[in-house]
């Protein structure tokens, strides 16, 4: 059985090394090429770009530390040349240095040396794979561009482009349903409209509903729809969310929610393909596809009773699990970049991004409220500051914490221009600093100011204070 090394290499693909070690130089050659590629070799930066003007790379092997410039300089420049070349930076100093840089450069992956030829194959190899999705993912995304003129994904880490192969399996599937997994703000929502505007139900209609806005009999009523008299305030017939989906996709957010009895009758709908209204004598046939998201362990649910067995595995056909922003630190930059071009169209304004601190804080901090969390930030930085980059003293205290570089933000935040800001603006900050401290937890955070919770709450509210995540009250 080949492997998928061999068959990558059986397309020709073009690697370049850039090392000034002749010997390393000449065995990474030798070795690359027995598996089938095409293998260009330079000494610095200077031979690398001679070669980059001369032909396309698909991967390139770039040392740290390159007699005429760093290595770092020249994923720049080979970013600049080709963005999608896969570039993996070699590095003879231990752990890397300069990874928050790198990232942003665009780096692929980096290895130590001194390095097993075997590993370097799988690193190559995976970068090729990788690149042939992003390929893919560059292709449907014209594609959708050209049809609605917006795309919905973004970050190109590792994690994101195999929910995005996934992603695509699922819109390739037909009518099978899709359980969207996933933390609060990691975008479930906007997943699954990339499912249906992926797949054959794209002409039809996208509805969505929250499970967990409505109690039972509305959320009920708001599925399947009602016939006139069907109860005292029924004055006319109204068709359902399921029934207005038809030939399209019903998107059920936080299905995790509903009640036992109301999953019983979305089964039975799911089943047979039709419904009858509340109220109503006549079954309605409808060919809607369902995907579904929840932010809870619905198996967990279902050992404890709470979410029917049988629709869990209806559900289940294609499971697509969207990982936490503190997962994937690499996303941030781009994602940064996507919103700070959105707010500067939304509100006038022209900030160039986040400075190397900011950027650096920005990818360290957890990110409990995901990508809505940080889009708020970037918001919040962009809607009251009037500077071309957002600074550190721009993000939140839960973002720069308690560092040296936090109690300068604190500092910059109590004082202006010399002067102590008003007993308010002080109170405010002593409030967020201690809701940072106490990870969002308003009894702690109540216990370290010396105030009741029920004062807190009082001074949330005045404040519009919202806790880490997101999360007011």
């Amino acid at each position: 059985m080949e492997t998928d090394v061999a068959t990558l290499a059986r397309q020709t693909y073009n690697i370049l090394v850039v090392d000034d070690e002749r010997t390393l130089r000449f065995t990474l050659k030798e070795s690359l090429a027995e598996e089938g590629y095409r293998v260009e070799t330079a000494a610095d930066v200077a031979e690398a770009l001679s070669l980059l003007e001369r032909e396309e790379f698909h991967v390139a092997l770039v040392d740290q530390k390159l007699p005429d410039e760093s290595g770092i300089e020249l994923l720049r420049k080979i970013k600049a040349k080709r963005p999608e070349t896969q570039v993996i930076i070699m590095t003879a100093f231990g752990k890397f240095g300069n990874a928050v840089e790198a990232a942003r450069a665009g780096c692929y992956d980096y290895v130590g040396k001194p390095f097993e030829l075997d590993h370097i194959k799988v690193v190559v190899g995976n970068a090729l794979k990788e690149l042939r999705l992003s390929e893919e993912v560059s292709r449907l995304r014209a594609a959708e561009r050209r049809r609605t003129g917006s795309t919905l994904i973004v970050g190109g880490s590792s994690a994101m482009m195999r929910v995005f192969e996934k992603i695509k399996k699922a819109s390739e599937s037909g009518s099978s349903t899709v359980l969207l997994q996933g933390e609060t703000g990691v975008g479930k929502e906007l997943l699954a409209r990339e499912v249906h505007d992926l797949g054959r139900t794209s002409d039809g209609p996208f509805v969505e509903v929250n499970c967990s806005a409505f109690p039972e009999n509305l959320l009920e009523s708001e599925l399947f729809g009602y016939d006139r008299g069907a109860f005292t305030d029924a004055k006319r017939t109204k068709k359902g969310l399921m029934e207005m989906a038809n030939g399209g996709t019903l998107f059920l957010d936080e299905i995790g929610e509903m009640s036992l009895g109301l999953q019983a009758k979305l089964l039975r709908a799911l089943e047979a393909k039709r419904f009858r209204r509340l109220g109503g004598t006549a079954d309605i046939h409808v060919d809607t596809r369902i995907l579904a998201a929840t932010n809870r362990d619905l198996k967990s649910l279902v050992e404890q009773q709470k979410f029917r067995e049988d629709l869990y595995y209806r559900l289940d056909v294609i499971r697509i699990v969207v990982p936490p922003l503190r997962e994937r630190p690499e996303d941030v930059p781009a994602l940064i970049d996507h919103f700070v071009a959105h707010y500067n169209r939304e509100l006038g304004k022209s900030v160039k991004g986040a400075t190397d601190e900011a950027m650096g804080l920005l990818m360290a901090y957890r990110w409990p409220g995901n990508v809505r969390e940080l889009r708020n930030v970037v918001e919040r930085a962009i809607l009251l500051e009037s500077e071309e980059w957002i600074l550190p003293e721009h993000l939140p205290i839960e973002v720069v914490g308690m560092s040296g570089t936090g109690t300068q933000v604190l500092e910059a935040r109590l004082h202006d221009e010399g002067g102590v800001t008003t007993l308010a603006q002080a109170e405010r900050v002593a409030i967020e600093m201690a809701l940072a401290h106490a990870g969002g937890n308003k009894t702690r955070a109540a216990e370290a100011l010396g105030i009741s919770r029920q004062t807190l709450r009082t001074k949330l509210k005045e404040y519009r204070i919202e806790g880490p995540g997101g999360h007011g009250g």
